[in-house]
């Protein structure tokens, strides 16, 4: 026994730790061989464990983990929470971070109208810029490698005739960083995305009335101006009608293969989905939807229109018309509310139905679901749209307009909605695309919404929930740290991330934030000196994470295990001759 280490009750000894920090409580098994003697006790670091962290008892450990020992020890020291670089190559707001998929390069957009590349070596270095001014762009606002990492898609806002804003996807090949061809997004927050290694997801939008619309999304080759002339290089995936203002926005890809073998089955609080706040619903069943609204305005005078198999959608339009040219509608509707009612009457027999069998039942099915932000009640987006791509849409050969439509079958449905109940400002996947982690405001519980122009005030306080794909289910109560300010018209997306184990986002507080993903618990603030708008886990070490942010820096984040092993690993200076030569001669 160490003569300087006092003799203690091992309960004595546990109650002193409880109040230590991680630094002393790792520290001291180092110095005081009692410690050790207890260090290895399962009973104790699981009560510690418990009652530092603050995790409810019914959690059960990391199914990774081989003791309570050893996870004490990954949450201090796996956590990216040290500072060790701050790059500050770009002269205004920093918008987005993306990795490629070999962990060797990302990319940054910003508010100065460049895309960065950056080589991420033991010291990150600036490896290419690209200016899209000259192409009338007004900033870069998102990036993208594809699955080989040889081309990288780059998404900003252009400045078009009469200073219209509208959006545009290039892509950039990574071999010579040469402009390969430039797609029209609209609107712009549409960001874009891959579909495979060739083909990426843009969108466009066409006004048919004050408050509806019609997003049509569009598979485009990448290599526009080389393919041959026979050869599609574009074709419409699908055509979706907006409702009440609302639109398409931030679409992604997520690939259904892996959802049998997920790096973390989140499985423990299953039992919490049954009771989620957030109401998930099919489209194909309208008591759900009905119940999953928030509460509209009563119109108790205005004549129920039949369901699908009574009156067709037609005789029920007539019927409206009718009604309200003699008076029978009871109160008068109005403008925005009329529409509405005429844009729902029209589209019902003018719909493909949903695809049956939306969940995947094969583990090495092909299938790949495009995911989106919409809307039915508001120009904010509060729902997430679902839609199966099968395999033969992921091409561009075949029609422009893809496959034959009937008359009946002029609007494509969404397989699957779920609806938020808030404004949602941000989306990420995690890495094997089986859950999905969304960043959203709440709306107030019994919010009425009267006029789509007006959509109900947003809290401050952000709600990251998380989503089971395989099940269209929320699984985790909602993650909470990270705040925002900005109002509903105001507001901006705010991009977050997911690795094997962690969660991290952004927030208008001026920090970054990460989340252990089984536990369920925030274990990092990361600070800037403004909006912090984008993270990223490297994809190959979850213990290196960027931040950008608003003060035009991108802070370079890694754990305090990875900075010991950087250190070590740093060329140490050889001593100078002469003072080699000084030593021997005394």
């Amino acid at each position: 026994m160490d003569p300087g280490c006092p003799r203690l009750p091992d309960t004595v000894l546990f109650e002193i730790f409880l109040y230590l920090d991680h630094a002393d409580v790792l520290s001291v098994g180092l110095v005081c061989q009692q410690w050790r003697a207890v260090a290895r006790d399962e009973f104790l670091w699981k009560e510690l464990f418990y009652r530092y962290y603050r995790v409810s008892r019914d959690v059960p450990r990391h199914p990774g983990a081989v003791s309570w020992y050893d996870e004490f020890q990954r949450l201090y020291d796996t956590i990216p929470c040290v500072e060790v670089q701050a790059l500050k190559e770009h002269n205004d707001q920093v918008l987005h971070l993306s990795f490629s998929h070999s962990g060797c390069l990302f990319a940054s957009c910003s508010k100065d109208c460049t895309v960065k590349i950056w080589s991420n070596e033991l010291d990150i270095s600036l490896q290419h810029s690209s200016n899209m001014r000259p192409y009338n762009w007004s900033y870069t606002q998102f990036s993208q490698f594809n699955s080989d990492d040889s081309l990288l898609l780059v998404s900003g806002v252009f400045v078009g005739p009469h200073n219209s804003s509208s959006g545009e996807i290039a892509v950039i090949s990574m071999e010579n960083f040469t402009l390969l061809s430039r797609v029209r997004n609209k609107p712009y927050d549409v960001f874009g995305c891959w579909l495979n290694e060739t083909n990426l997801i843009s969108g466009n939008l066409h006004r048919i009335g004050r408050i509806t619309s019609c997003s049509v999304l569009w598979l485009n080759n990448a290599f526009q101006g080389i393919e041959s002339e026979n050869v599609n290089v574009v074709k419409r995936l699908f055509k979706i009608q907006n409702l009440n203002a609302s639109t398409i926005r931030t679409v992604m890809v997520a690939d259904c293969s892996r959802y049998d073998s997920p790096d973390l089955l989140l499985d423990y609080e299953e039992q919490l989905a049954a009771s989620s706040t957030c109401p998930v619903f099919d489209l194909g069943s309208d008591s759900e939807e009905e119940e999953a609204k928030p509460k509209l305005p009563p119109e108790p005078a205005v004549q129920e229109l039949p369901d699908a198999g009574g009156v067709p959608a037609e005789h029920g339009l007539q019927q409206l018309f009718d009604d309200i040219m003699e008076g029978r509608v009871r109160p008068a509707m109005t403008e925005t509310q009329l529409e509405t009612k005429v844009a729902e009457l029209f589209v019902r027999n003018r719909t493909k139905l949903p695809e049956p069998n939306l969940l995947p039942t094969d583990s090495n099915s092909k299938t790949k679901y495009l995911i989106f932000t919409t809307g039915c009640l508001t120009y904010s987006p509060h729902q997430i749209g679902i839609k199966r791509i099968l395999p033969h849409q992921m091409t561009t050969a075949g029609p422009v307009l893809g496959e034959e439509r009937r008359s009946d079958e002029f609007f494509d449905s969404l397989d699957h909605v779920i609806d938020i109940h808030g404004h949602i400002i941000g989306m990420g996947l995690s890495p094997d695309h089986r859950y999905l982690y969304v960043n959203s405001r709440a709306w107030p519980r019994d919010c009425v919404i009267s006029d789509p122009m007006q959509p109900p005030p947003i809290a401050e306080e952000i709600d990251l929930h998380v989503f089971d794909l395989k099940t269209m289910k929320e699984v985790k109560r909602a993650l909470r740290a990270h705040r925002a300010y900005t109002p509903n018209e105001e507001c901006f997306f705010i991009f977050l991330d997911v690795s094997r184990d962690f969660v991290a986002s952004g927030a208008e507080d001026r920090h970054g934030y990460i989340w252990d993903r089984h536990y369920n618990i925030c274990l990092a603030k990361l600070q800037h000196d403004n909006v912090v708008n984008s993270v990223a886990f490297s994809p190959v070490e979850q213990e290196l994470l960027l931040t950008a942010s608003d003060d035009t820096t991108i802070k370079v984040w890694r754990s305090p295990r990875a900075v010991r092993i950087r250190e070590a690993r740093r060329p140490r200076p050889r001593k100078l001759l002469f003072s080699w030569l000084m030593n021997q001669k005394s």
